[in-house]
């Protein structure tokens, strides 16, 4: 999987960089006549539009934001297909929102149709649809984007390709060098870069990229951070090469139930929980049941994702509750029996034990 960032893609003035477009586009075709299933992330749809309508700089108004995607997405999918065309590749031009992943069922049927999409020998271009999308149901940016459909996708690589070699850090002597690897299980606050700056045009920026590794990472997808200006990047990871910045993935791959759980679907509410609980779902592996909640935040339905916090403040995990927010306030503290007897054809469990992930599993983050 590769993303391409709008700084790559557009210039200052809102026009494409056909050049490069054309290179990544030769890329991607080399790697599916090699037998790899790539899959493009693709931004400058909203950077597209901005030209065309006459805006100098990105605005923060949301209609003009929808506007610049509605005419930019065009113009952009038109300049894929064509340059596919040339080599006679077919692309598929796939709009997501967040609440497409949210739900679990349309989260199966995305990974269904790419995954057909891939079997007819199709490439992929993946973009948020931000036409549509609101504050509320946006991925905040591509590189969130990216890194949810890989890790939808069981990818092996995402490559996040950007205006740099990879992460520029600053050495114990101050030189500024590039980071060739990030170690599994690193935390995004203990990457130190020399550069946390952002593009004029994208919402993206460093910091941006370094949590999407993280949660790319975290599913056992390995990331890299390189050039989407130089040639044969994409063909030299592939290949096993190292090039730009590399985070390592983690060892153990979560089932793709609580991945979807923990990187797609948001949470609405928050459960407190006492010191016993916190110790069972932490290191027991348990369900969490209602004697051990202390307080409800939020105004969640049953089914809803919740993140669940100990007696200190500090996030445990994450869960689907099986309770309503006004429903658990009203058995909190209780016993099986007590519970059963307000609620008698509801389960025993809060959370159960399937339904929940711990915030920081082993090897992951």
């Amino acid at each position: 999987m590769a993303k391409l960032g709008s700084s790559t893609l557009v210039d200052s003035t809102g026009q494409l960089r056909e050049d490069v477009l054309a290179a990544r586009v030769r890329d991607l075709v080399r790697l599916r006549r090699l037998g790899h299933r790539p899959i493009l992330v693709s931004s400058g749809a909203i950077a597209c539009g901005l030209g065309r309508l006459g805006f100098g700089e990105r605005p923060t108004a949301l209609p003009d934001l929808q506007a610049a995607s509605a005419v930019g997405q065009g113009v952009l999918f038109q300049r894929y297909l064509a340059l596919f065309s040339a080599h006679e590749v077919t692309p598929a031009q796939v709009l997501l929102t967040s609440a497409d992943l949210e739900q679990r069922s349309s989260y199966l049927n995305a990974r269904n149709t790419l995954s057909r999409l891939l079997d007819l020998g199709v490439i992929p271009v993946v973009n948020e649809n931000d036409t549509t999308a609101t504050d509320e149901l946006t991925f905040g940016d591509n590189d969130v984007l990216a890194a949810q459909v890989a890790i939808l996708m069981s990818a092996t690589w995402l490559v996040l390709l950007t205006d740099r070699d990879g992460l520029l850090g600053v050495g114990p002597d101050g030189a500024v060098a590039l980071i060739g690897d990030v170690p599994s299980a690193t935390r995004p606050e203990e990457v130190q870069v020399a550069d946390m700056q952002g593009s004029r045009l994208g919402r993206g920026g460093i910091s941006s990229k370094i949590a999407a590794a993280t949660m790319a990472t975290g599913a056992g997808v390995t990331c890299v951070i390189a050039s989407g200006r130089a040639d044969g990047v994409l063909g030299a990871v592939a290949s096993g090469h190292h090039v730009g910045t590399r985070f390592q993935p983690a060892e153990r791959r979560e089932p793709a139930f609580k991945l979807w759980l923990r990187y797609a679907k948001p949470a609405l509410g928050r459960i407190r929980i006492d010191a016993g609980a916190s110790k069972a779902l932490s290191r027991q592996g348990t369900s969490l049941l209602a004697v051990g909640v202390s307080g409800v935040e939020g105004a969640f339905a049953a089914g809803d994702a919740v993140e669940v916090d100990d007696i200190d403040g500090r996030c445990v995990g994450k869960g689907i509750s099986a309770f309503s927010a006004d429903d658990l306030r009203q058995i909190a503290g209780m016993k099986t029996d007590d519970v059963q007897r307000l609620f008698p054809n509801a389960g025993v469990e809060v959370i159960h034990r399937d339904k929940f992930v711990l915030v920081e599993p082993a090897g992951t983050l």
